[in-house]
């Protein structure tokens, strides 16, 4: 007994703090989320950096290794400066006098692609958890529908998307007629389900056997051990799903609007911006710029869920 005091004594002061020093402190919340802010914005810095630094020292026709360009030349109309890109946003779009500024019609169709990826994301989601509950529940499912899911990703969204426009242009039920904007919908849809059903799948067989056997004991049928055992476990996982989903569906979105021809969304302004790059190239740039900014405005706002749901986040949190 007494060695078995020692030795604990021993250990309890061998993890306490030595005398006259403080413990380490943990970086609080805040502290947590500045950093991610700060090193997010060192992010932007250094791509800025390096863009300026291979125009300024690079050469001019490129980087070409035998007959191939593996990097672009540095002229203006290849690679405008930073501050000419920042600088032509707050330009009008065109030389109309009632032209409006560039960055103001970038900012409309990115919001008209936002709402048509929300459309997607939203079928995406009922889709993939209705996916991963049919394969939690029954192993068999999940043996003959997770390869097809996979496979399923393999697909050319710009091969695909112009059948899903001629099916959907033939859909008339009632009065209902299938608008274009559903089949761009439709295909961000297609791409935002993926992560959702494999990270619902992964949360809803988190649970540890020990709890299963727990609610067992208690007589808790299916559902009940889905809705306060499964669910609640399956948050930690969910919630990257959710992001990578969101910022999914917006590249669905964006392509899909390229391959369709759907006007008003960022997906067209990227054609035919980048047709008069010839003479405006710092023009070009501007959707690329609003398509950036929506995708990560799709992500951050699964943020708002994981606000509702933090009391079930500590596994992410910690990771």
């Amino acid at each position: 007994m007494i060695k078995a005091g020692v030795r604990e004594t021993t250990a309890t002061d061998a993890a306490a703090p030595a005398p006259g020093r403080r413990a380490p402190r943990r970086p609080g919340r805040a502290g947590r989320e500045l950093g991610r802010w700060a090193w997010g914005l060192a992010g932007i810095l250094v791509i800025a950096l390096i863009w300026e630094s291979y125009k300024l020292l690079g050469p001019a026709d490129g980087v070409v290794l035998g007959e191939l360009r593996v990097l672009p030349r540095t002229t203006d109309l290849a690679m405008p400066h930073i501050w000419d890109m920042g600088t032509r946003l707050a330009e009008p779009v065109t030389r109309a006098d009632d032209a409006l500024p560039l960055w103001s019609v970038v900012a409309l169709a990115a919001l008209t692609t936002l709402g048509i990826a929300a459309a997607g994301w939203l079928v995406g989601v009922v889709v993939g958890i209705g996916l991963a509950l049919v394969m939690q529940r029954w192993r068999l499912a999940e043996w003959g529908l997770l390869p097809w899911i996979v496979i399923s990703q393999t697909v050319p969204l710009i091969a695909f998307a112009p059948v899903v426009k001629s099916w959907g242009s033939r859909v008339e039920i009632g009065s209902f007629e299938w608008q274009d904007w559903m089949s761009v919908a439709l295909i961000a849809s297609y791409l935002a389900f993926f992560p959702i059903a494999i990270g619902a799948l992964k949360g809803l067989q988190s649970p540890d056997r020990i709890h299963e056997e727990l609610m067992q004991t208690y007589a808790a049928g299916y559902w009940s051990t889905l809705v306060k055992l499964r669910f609640p476990a399956s948050v930690p996982y969910l919630l990257p799903a959710l992001r990578l989903g969101a910022a999914n569906a917006v590249i669905g979105a964006v392509v899909a609007e390229v391959s369709t021809g759907l006007q008003g969304g960022i997906g067209r302004i990227l054609i035919q911006f980048a047709g008069q790059a010839s003479g405006d190239p710092a023009k070009a740039w501007a959707p690329i710029f609003g398509a950036i900014v929506l995708g990560l405005v799709a992500a951050g706002s699964i943020a708002l869920l994981g606000v509702i749901l933090k009391n079930y986040r500590r596994t992410e949190e910690a990771a």
